[in-house]
């Protein structure tokens, strides 16, 4: 988790911080419909690997976007989805897809 002090002063540059990776955004947004397992997660996140999904769910989790809840099961079983917290994300993450539909429509 950022630390209080090391975050920057710009408050857009800290949520860019938080979720600004092309990976961590479209995480959260797959995460806005419910839980998911990584398998589902990795299927819908083309060209991303292992690593840096784990990475990426890692560092949410650690910051407190992401819980990762473990079923305690044979095989393991697995989920992740946003917290209360990552739950506040949603109209940030709408905001994006509604400006990314007017900028297709504009070219």
């Amino acid at each position: 988790m950022i630390k209080k002090e090391e975050m920057p002063l710009c408050d857009v540059a800290t949520t860019v911080q938080l979720i600004g990776s092309k990976w961590k955004t479209l995480i959260i947004r797959d995460l806005i419909t419910g839980p998911k397992r990584n398998s589902e997660l990795k299927r819908s996140l083309a060209g991303i690997s292992q690593k840096v999904l784990t990475e990426s769910l890692n560092s949410m989790i650690v910051d407190g976007i992401v819980e990762r809840i473990d079923f305690q099961t044979v095989p393991p079983h697995v989920e992740y989805q946003l917290t209360p917290l990552g739950e506040t994300l949603l109209p940030v993450i709408e905001s994006m897809r509604q400006w990314g539909q007017f900028y297709k429509q504009q070219r």
